[in-house]
């Protein structure tokens, strides 16, 4: 085991895994690279969700916040911003300063692109790194026009399809082909945390598989079963059935709380 989840990966450009075993060396070439990447979350903003009709709001908020803690857990730097947020298309959605606290807000001038703000370009600029994760509300708008500028500046770029919405389907499918024309990957939440995530033999496993029952709800299942066999096991173990072994622990316990009693009772005694 590492001692952190920044030793897992380092910055020279072989996107491997340093867990302390040995990989196949062509692993993880076409995939992201943690150290390399920028998120850039994009108007994910209460007014522009009433116009979401491609994915349920709860479910693109849910997704946009398990980004957001994604890249706090693995020290990826994360760029916000919003389109006029004092105007109808209202504040960003308050999970994403709870969720990534390391932020950093770029207000614009009334840009409808934001790579059409000096300001936004040179704080993606001086992070000095080239991949970018986007997503945001519209897609066709709002991540589309970003993402081909960004594309056209050199900068390899992924859409985030179920953490961005659009006000139709139609919008939504004419997006994806836009985006595949212009060479964006697009891509989803899960596989966006797989990608950086990539082995299990990590420090953070257990607070990355939190991340996929956000993304995946049903995944916490997967996981109360594999607890459950767990117990079964141990208890197997120890000779005793699972049944028994929880009235031990239940018998102990009571056993306990009346040996507190007796001492409770002894002490007013005393005084």
């Amino acid at each position: 085991m590492t001692n952190g989840s920044k030793d897992i990966f380092k910055s020279d450009g072989k996107n491997a895994i340093y867990d302390g075993i040995e990989h196949a060396p062509s692993g993880g070439k076409a995939l992201l690279d943690p150290t390399d990447t920028v998120m850039l979350l994009l108007d994910h903003q209460s007014g522009l969700f009433q116009n979401v009709k491609d994915i349920p709001v709860a479910e693109l908020r849910a997704n946009v916040t398990a980004l957001a803690r994604l890249a706090t857990l693995c020290e990826i730097p994360v760029i916000t911003t919003a389109s006029v947020p004092d105007g109808p298309n209202g504040p960003l959605m308050p999970e994403l300063q709870e969720a990534a606290p390391h932020a950093v807000y770029v207000p614009r001038k009334g840009e409808v692109n934001a790579w059409d703000n000096a300001l936004f370009v040179k704080t993606v600029r001086e992070t000095g790194r080239k991949t970018l994760i986007m997503a945001g509300v519209w897609t066709n708008v709002c991540v589309m026009f970003p993402a081909l500028d960004a594309k056209a500046a050199g900068f390899k770029v992924y859409a985030v399809i179920d953490a961005s919405g659009d006000p139709s389907e139609l919008a939504s499918r004419t997006t994806l082909a836009r985006f595949t024309q212009a060479g964006i990957i697009p891509t989803s939440a899960n596989a966006v945390i797989c990608e950086v995530h990539r082995t299990w033999n990590r420090p953070d496993a257990a607070q990355l598989a939190e991340l996929y029952t956000i993304v995946s709800p049903n995944y916490r299942a997967v996981m109360e079963s594999y607890r459950k066999a767990q117990e079964v096991v141990d208890a197997k173990q120890t000779k005793v059935g699972p049944a028994r072994s929880a009235l031990r622990h239940a018998g102990r316990r009571r056993a306990a709380t009346r040996a507190k009693s007796r001492v409770g009772i002894r002490q007013r005694k005393g005084s």
